[in-house]
């Protein structure tokens, strides 16, 4: 999948978990999302871009999340 339009999901699912002012809260709701909804390799793919290129385009819960879930799957 084009990795332009999993920074642009990622940070829709961010937008939505964002309303929630507890930001751990967000950061669990975003990552548990994504662990959830996206097959593997689209998680794969999105680690894989934060890794080379840091946060490029990714909002900041977006990013907080894709960190976390890559921390899961290292496990």
């Amino acid at each position: 999948m084009n990795v332009e339009r999993l920074i642009e999901m990622a940070n829709d699912i961010a937008n939505f978990f964002a309303a929630d002012p507890d930001r751990q809260a967000g950061i669990d709701g975003v990552t548990n999302h994504l662990r959830k909804f996206w097959e593997p390799r689209m998680r794969h793919q999105i680690v894989a871009h934060v890794r080379a290129h840091g946060a490029s385009g990714l909002s900041e819960l977006a990013n907080a999340a894709v960190l976390r879930l890559a921390d899961i799957d290292a496990k």
